[in-house]
């Protein structure tokens, strides 16, 4: 996998190899609300609009809010309205629409429902996620799985070990089925705990679950740096990622528009069972709106 270094620019960047295959135009990004939120996507996004602009390489997230790939659901989610969403549903459907080169999965959070660590828990979590593999494989795309965020041990310490245990797990499939995976987990444990030395009341997610911008700019980097790229490490903010110019943060900006509205016109066209989502543009009127803020984007690069 080629390596390359992130340089400053100027106006606009040129495009740089990273590491991703030639092939590679349109990447799938699955999970649960963390992925829905996005802001990891719209700045695995960004990144990929400033320095592969040539390519027209298209990230669309499906992510969808209190999903497992479990199919675990607790006995009164929600308090009683509905079960957790299973991508066991949907999955077929959305592979489908999207045709993806690429998929990006990220599960975990839900499937252990927020209870101490339990084998069967655990059997049903494995099997979703080798049952999810073996799916995407077969259409011929590619897959990479990514290890769940942390959950915030002081929201409950119990938990926070079953994610620890999943994420090894997924870990651990590098080397027994040469899997690709990348770890978001133990760089945002690692970056949570040294913060806490300096501000004992320092957090990534108010409610232990749900990152704000710094957890999903961690878990950027990480895929990021999946596909070759350096010189990250010094980077603190989206408008650091995108080179802390003025046409870098218009099309972050611009990208959070366009990830907003085909998010939610993929969700609706695609379908799903989880009650209170956005209810989307129709989908060829979510293209188009998506295109003329692409040529938006485009005019930036050229300028």
């Amino acid at each position: 996998m080629g390596m390359i270094l992130l340089l400053g620019w100027i106006g606009r960047a040129e495009a740089q190899d990273t590491g991703l295959q030639e092939s590679v135009r349109r990447i799938l990004f699955l999970g649960n609300s963390i992925t829905y939120a996005g802001q990891y996507v719209t700045f695995v996004d960004s990144w990929l609009a400033l320095h592969e602009a040539g390519r027209q390489i298209e990230c669309l997230n499906l992510g969808l809010p209190s999903e497992t790939v479990s199919g675990l659901s607790e006995p009164n989610h929600a308090d009683g309205k509905f079960p957790r969403p299973d991508l066991h549903e949907r999955l077929a459907r959305v592979l489908e629409a999207i045709h993806p080169d690429l998929v990006v999965a990220c599960y975990g959070m839900n499937d252990g429902i927020y209870q101490p660590f339990d084998e069967e828990r655990f059997k049903r979590f494995r099997e979703g996620i080798e049952w999810l593999h073996g799916q995407v494989v077969a259409t011929g795309a590619k897959i990479i799985h990514v290890t769940p965020p942390v959950y915030d041990e002081r929201k409950g310490a119990a938990y926070a070990n079953v994610l620890d245990l999943y994420s090894d797990w997924l870990l651990s499939k590098r080397y027994t089925d040469g899997w690709e995976v990348i770890d978001v987990h133990g760089p945002m444990k690692h970056y949570l705990e040294e913060r806490r030395k300096s501000d004992a009341a320092y957090f990534l997610a108010s409610d232990g679950v749900h990152p704000g911008e710094t957890g999903h700019l961690l878990m950027a980097k990480a895929i990021l740096a999946h596909w070759g790229v350096t010189g990250l490490e010094a980077v603190t903010d989206g408008q650091g990622l995108m080179g802390g110019t003025a046409d870098g943060a218009e099309i972050l900006r611009l990208k959070t528009q366009w990830q907003s509205v085909m998010k939610d016109g993929w969700l609706t066209y695609t379908g799903h069972q989880r009650p209170g989502m956005k209810k989307g543009l129709p989908i060829e009127e979510a293209k188009a709106r998506g295109r003329e803020i692409a040529e938006q984007i485009r005019q930036i690069l050229h300028k």
